[in-house]
């Protein structure tokens, strides 16, 4: 008898799961040996491991998430959260540095068994709180953002930066902003920098923050003027908007460094309108990941905050909270790396 058609718009019946013991009979194994080869466990040949694994794989098994997780107690699931663009909450994809912080933290939780749920910024419970997560990383929060409340109150480890410091069931790794800053202007000052400016966003930050304090003690410790813009939005449009408005008011700077993060070559296309050449009549230090920064003309003086590493350690340090149940040191701080380049360097000083 013939199995009756489906009729158009009939959902299609699940797949049949291959179970464990499909996979025993098909290699006239056990299904605890076959269990020991696909977990890496117990005394076997590397030739019964290998033709499980492929048998396996051959099958279409996989195995069963729910009941590892009920044996681990726990879902293996960490949510993400970026809450510097909490009024735009998917803008972050196109910032260089924090679209690298997102893929590397991704990459590294998968290595480790976690996968990684992007969420939106800001307190909406109703968008995490029925998911099992394990814990959740708030990448860059914002002082009024209310999100690592609501997590720690609901029980869910946070993992952040030092806006966290000395909360129970938070842990950071950060990079110390005021220190990235004063190596900044020190090394414009020794390429004879006397009038630094400084663009930086309007979102309230912890590196944000600490960035332009630096700036501002900086140029009080020397008797220097301060200079600041701020950028009013996310992206390169508020960026050099920013920027125009600085050079059309007031004596222009002979350096500038951009904490905003902008695409280098826009911001020497803007520079260059209104007749500034780099380095010539203006040095200049964007902190930025942007690759093109390389390929400009001249090629831009960068400060890298090192996404990749921040986003290892904060894996790191998360794994060990939840598998070794670790709560000391809290912190970590990683390294900036200040890569210098043409457009920072006096054309009469030779780079080191």
């Amino acid at each position: 008898m013939t199995e009756p058609s489906r009729r158009p718009g009939q959902p299609s019946p699940p797949p049949v799961r291959v179970r464990l013991v499909d996979v025993a009979r098909e290699t006239g194994l056990s299904k605890t040996t076959v269990s020991a080869a696909l977990t890496g466990t117990g005394r076997l040949s590397e030739a019964v491991r290998e033709r499980v694994r492929e048998t396996a794989r051959a099958m279409g098994y996989r195995p069963n998430a729910t009941a590892r997780q009920l044996r681990a107690g726990r879902a293996r699931l960490i949510g993400y959260v970026v809450g510097e663009y909490a009024g735009e909450p998917w803008a972050f994809l196109e910032s260089p540095y924090v679209a690298r912080l997102t893929g590397a933290t991704a990459a590294t939780a998968i290595e480790r068994g976690y996968a990684m749920v992007l969420l939106p910024a800001g307190s909406l419970q109703n968008e995490w709180v029925e998911l099992p997560l394990d814990a959740v990383v708030v990448a860059d929060p914002v002082a009024d953002d209310r999100i690592v409340d609501d997590l720690l109150a609901a029980g869910i480890p946070v993992f952040s930066d030092r806006s966290v410091a000395g909360r129970p069931g938070a842990y950071w790794v950060d990079v110390d902003a005021e220190a990235a800053l004063r190596e900044i202007l020190d090394h414009l000052a020794e390429q004879g920098a006397g009038r630094p400016a400084l663009v930086a966003p309007v979102t309230d930050t912890r590196f944000n923050r600490d960035a332009l304090a630096a700036y501002r003690a900086w140029c009080a410790e020397r008797g220097l003027a301060e200079r600041v813009v701020r950028a009013e939005g996310a992206g390169n449009g508020p960026v050099v908007r920013a920027l125009e408005e600085m050079l059309t008011q007031g004596e222009l700077p002979d350096a500038l460094v951009l904490v905003a993060e902008a695409s280098p070559p826009l911001v020497l296309e803007a520079l260059r309108r209104h007749g500034l050449d780099v380095p010539g009549d203006l040095l200049l230090v964007c902190v930025s990941e942007d690759v093109t920064a390389l390929h400009t003309s001249p090629a831009v003086t960068t400060l890298s905050l090192r996404p990749r590493a921040v986003a290892q350690a904060g894996v790191e340090r998360m794994v060990a909270v939840l598998e070794q149940g670790m709560t000391e040191p809290a912190g970590t701080l990683v390294p900036t790396r200040l890569q210098v380049r043409a457009s920072s360097l006096r054309p009469s000083v030779p780079p080191a």
